[in-house]
């Protein structure tokens, strides 16, 4: 997730929609929104 948020900042992405494609919020769904939102990045 924190690799996907610098990438997205690198970018000169700093707000995103996070579609979690009907994935329950949690496990590695989770890890990655946490993660970008550390790097960030705005839902």
């Amino acid at each position: 997730g924190e690799l996907v948020g610098k990438r997205a900042m690198d970018a000169g992405i700093s707000t995103i929609v996070f579609d979690r494609g009907g994935f329950p919020y949690h496990g590695r769904v989770k890890a990655l929104a946490e993660g970008a939102r550390e790097s960030g990045l705005k839902f």
